[in-house]
């Protein structure tokens, strides 16, 4: 397995007991839906009772706002890391295969990350927004970077840069384990979204 798939570490989330809350109510929200997840859900996937989940999160969506601002961040490293290349096309391609790659091989996290956020707090997230706003302006550059030099076609920057994020993004709402290797998933994307931006 790839650095750029391999599992996410929970270790930094002490003590063990909040660690087994948090990875219960990644299973539950993605299962069921942040709305449709009850505190007694969560605890009884992490084997506790109710009443400990309160010792450990003031709240229901203090967890959501944990995992959101970890799985953001996440996703950022990968884009960042794969930000290698002679050229843009190269830089494109790597980003879009790791951040494809990452969707699918973390799509539980990445389901919970991508379609929960209305039911965070503003406050909450105003943070999370800031991370996703650098996601974009990580492929913006390259774009931009491809638009210089005249190998890439793009009439709409921002546009351009909301598509082929969403092009990975959305394999996190459909992918199961069956539907193939993430690696060679990623690979395809980043063909796709080579040719969308191609003079």
């Amino acid at each position: 397995m790839s650095a750029v798939t391999s599992p996410l570490v929970w270790e930094h989330v002490q003590p063990a007991a909040a660690r087994r809350l948090l990875t219960g109510a990644i299973d539950a929200f993605a299962e069921r839906g942040f709305q449709a997840t009850t505190t007694r859900d969560i605890a009884s996937r992490a084997g506790m009772s109710p009443a400990a989940l309160y010792v450990h999160y003031p709240s229901k969506e203090r967890l959501l706002f944990e995992i959101s601002l970890y799985g953001h961040r996440a996703a950022l490293d990968v884009l960042r890391n794969a930000d290698q290349g002679s050229s843009p096309a190269d830089r494109l391609r790597g980003m879009i295969s790791a951040f494809t790659a990452w969707h699918a091989e973390h799509h539980t996290i990445a389901r919970v990350v991508q379609y929960e956020l209305a039911a965070l707090t503003p406050e909450h997230l105003a943070e999370v927004a800031a991370i996703r706003r650098a996601i974009s302006s990580q492929l913006e550059q390259v774009l931009t970077d491809g638009i210089r030099d005249g190998s890439f076609a793009v009439s709409d920057l921002p546009g351009t840069t909301l598509a082929v994020l969403s092009l990975a993004i959305d394999v996190a709402r459909w992918y199961t384990s069956h539907r193939g290797d993430p690696e060679a998933l990623g690979t395809l994307y980043a063909d796709l979204a080579h040719r969308m931006v191609q003079t």
